[in-house]
């Protein structure tokens, strides 16, 4: 057998070729579901519901973000601009990331950079900030306890 005769041989066992047939379908029956979730305006499904549910606020509180994009460092205010914490560059990460999000959002939809989000505190104690201009959310317990602990200590 020739070199390129190896060659030719060792390529086709390396990766079978219902191998590649299965992953196309995955791929396709992906696509197929995104496709008709969005062309039907399926709801987030995902997210838990629970304004308006079963489960009472507890406690909320308006408060605004500011953060440096450049270094990380971030400070917390309340509805009237008093400043309710500061976080330096090793603190405010995830803080000035929630805000990166939060100015990512309001701009893709003209809205005020600077207007309050609401942090709630749940009945079942789910940690949750939401944003009533754009409707994003973010449920806090899903970025780490100490993220969400970050948060939770704005609301006393």
């Amino acid at each position: 057998m020739t070199p390129e005769a190896r060659l030719v041989q060792r390529d086709k066992e390396m990766v079978p070729t219902l191998l590649l047939r299965a992953v196309g379908v995955l791929v396709a029956c992906a696509l197929f579901i995104t496709t008709y979730a969005a062309l039907t305006d399926r709801p987030l499904e995902a997210m838990p519901a629970l304004e308006g549910g079963d489960v009472a606020i507890v406690k909320q509180r308006a408060i605004m973000l500011d953060a440096d994009g450049t270094t990380g460092a971030a400070r917390v205010l309340d509805a009237n601009g008093t400043v309710i914490a500061t976080f330096d560059t090793e603190q405010g990460g995830f803080v000035a990331g929630v805000h990166r999000v939060l100015v990512f959002e309001r701009d893709r939809r003209g809205q005020d950079i600077r207007a309050p989000i609401r942090l709630v505190l749940f009945e079942n104690g789910q940690l949750s900030l939401r944003d009533d201009l754009t409707g994003w959310r973010a449920e806090l317990i899903g970025f780490g306890a100490k993220n969400a602990d970050t948060f939770a200590r704005l609301l006393d």
